[in-house]
């Protein structure tokens, strides 16, 4: 048999050959057995010239000779045939899994092998072509020119936002008429399910997403493209300019009305089975044609990793910013990353511990009682972090948190005193919520030179503050408890102008050799107004708060 690959479209990119799909019909009869039993004989098969990929016979699936399973889970999308959904072989004596696929609807480039089956390749299957002969065409160079852009200069775009813009450009140079394409990457975030870069034709620029986990309840997320295809439901494509067609999704009607004519959804796996989505719109009247989706789907996996990349950086600093602060978590990934090593810095330090604890469990039961615990963790995370400290970690039901002095110890300890004094005021909203009547802390704040790394053994470490006044905070905060006042401080943690302080002379603290010369602090009368913090934002809200 004579192989042929289709003539090179008329916008397809410059400097390759293009990617090409080629179906003929075999002639004769051709039969398909495994391990001698006969699957499927017929006078109507075809075989599939596909560019990168060995020729695939396809059988009419009435000329099967042996039954098939219902659809299993398995299904894989190529963007110029559809989604194969798989199959099992029912035989006599066994059950081949995921053994067949059939494209049950298929996309116009590849109309011929619809409702037609594919056989997977393995070493008990045989097929006999009778007198027809099959032999891969030569493609030669068909993605180069994209592909050597990845392995070069892409490897030196800094962050995903530029590759998305980058990535768009080049393959509009390779010939590819795109208007629009946007990545969805998930990500490992507390709050932000993950990252959406929309570049548009239209700007040249490129727009970053992070939807919170309140995506998946979203009504515009719920009919797109996007949840259909990272499920693992296959790919979408959509000739969005033809008429009479019904859309889909409802995002396929905005882009029609923005002039685009060709929409393709497919997936972008990453290396732990996680499935992002890339999509691409073209605005050509002829839309995409299959070598400009043969480039990109060539280069999906390479894409897909250096997204991968990107991602797992983003990953590592949230979590570590989520974890051990936002800017502990830049020491660390600055490298600060061995045991003992660590910098002397000069800080207040404070220790906030929740009093009652153990009664308030009792009381409120352990879902409450967890569900008080984080309110009081995030409102004394928040006041922290509006004057400019950071909290090191949680301790059972207490909060550690350090202001370093930097080039202005006074602020430093004037920062760590307000947190105190506002942190006090504002329990009475979190004890509302529960029905309390009150719900007191007990704080204690101390100054002086700390060690500010990492601690631990080889297999695990902690990074956080060693040293006298890191003890001497979480003293006074328990002293403090004895003599019914909610904040206590040393004296050299007292900024120089201060009028609100009660002496409480030396005072002896558990485990510490000299007496500490400390005072009571009157905490604020209303809970301070925290800065609010931006919200997640949602995928890019088209008309009718429509999303891919």
């Amino acid at each position: 048999m004579n192989v042929h690959l289709p003539p090179e479209p008329s916008n397809s990119g410059p400097g390759n050959r293009g990617y090409g799909i080629l179906v003929e019909p075999l002639r004769g009869e051709v039969q398909v057995r495994r391990n001698g039993m006969l699957l499927a004989k017929s006078s109507r098969a075809r075989v599939m010239y596909e560019t990168r990929l060995p020729p695939t016979v396809y059988i009419p699936r009435d000329d099967l000779t042996v039954d098939l399973s219902n659809k299993v889970g398995l299904q894989t999308f190529c963007p110029f045939k559809g989604t194969a959904c798989y199959h099992d072989l029912k035989l006599p004596e066994e059950r081949v899994g995921n053994a067949v696929w059939i494209y049950e609807n298929t996309l116009p480039e590849a109309a011929q092998i619809a409702d037609h089956v594919g056989f997977v390749t393995d070493p008990d299957t045989e097929f006999d072509l009778g007198n027809n002969r099959i032999a891969s065409p030569e493609y030669g160079n068909i993605s180069g020119p994209l592909i050597d852009w990845l392995l070069r200069e892409a490897a030196f775009i800094p962050n995903p936002a530029d590759f998305t813009k980058a990535l768009s450009e080049k393959l509009r140079e390779q010939g590819v008429f795109l208007s629009r394409l946007s990545v969805l990457a998930w990500s490992l975030h507390p709050q932000i399910a993950g990252k959406n870069f929309l570049w548009e034709k239209a700007t040249g620029e490129v727009t970053t997403y992070a939807p919170s986990y309140e995506i998946y309840n979203h009504p515009a997320y719920n009919s797109s493209p996007l949840r259909h295809v990272s499920k693992g439901l296959g790919g979408v494509r959509h000739r969005i300019d033809r008429e009479g067609d019904e859309d889909a999704f409802p995002i396929l009607t905005d882009l029609r009305a923005a002039g685009a004519t060709d929409y393709v959804a497919m997936p972008l796996p990453f290396s732990d089975g996680r499935i992002n989505v890339l999509t691409v719109a073209s605005d050509h009247p002829e839309g995409f044609t299959t070598a400009n989706l043969g480039l990109i789907f060539e280069c999906s996996a390479v894409i897909a990793r250096y997204y991968e990349v990107f991602m797992q950086r983003e990953n590592a600093q949230s979590l570590l910013e989520t974890y051990v602060g936002k800017r502990t978590g830049a020491r660390v990934l600055g490298g600060k990353i061995r045991r003992g090593e660590g910098d002397e810095i000069d800080a207040a330090i404070m220790f906030c511990d929740l009093r009652g604890s153990t009664l308030l469990e009792e009381r409120l039961g352990r879902r409450d009682y967890i569900k008080l615990l984080n309110g009081f963790f995030e409102t004394a995370s928040s006041i922290v972090h509006d004057n400019g400290g950071e909290v090191l970690k949680f301790i059972g039901d207490a909060v550690l948190a350090v202001f370093p002095a930097g080039d202005d110890p006074d602020q430093a300890r004037a920062q760590a005193l307000l947190s105190a004094r506002g942190i006090v005021p504002a329990l009475a909203e979190i004890a509302a919520e529960h029905a309390l009547s009150d719900l007191e802390c007990a704080t204690g704040i101390a100054y002086g030179t700390v060690t500010y790394g990492n601690v631990g053994s080889r297999e695990r470490l902690d990074f956080t503050v060693i040293g006298q006044a890191a003890n001497i905070a979480a003293r006074l905060g328990d002293y403090g408890k004895a003599l019914g006042h909610q904040i206590v401080v040393s004296k050299n943690s007292l900024p120089c102008a201060c009028h609100i302080a009660t002496p409480l002379g030396a005072l002896d603290l558990h485990n510490v050799s000299q007496s500490v010369e400390s005072y009571a602090v009157e905490p604020l009368k209303t809970a301070p107004a925290l800065k609010p913090q931006p919200e997640p934002s949602m995928p890019p809200p088209a008309p009718q708060s429509r999303t891919e």
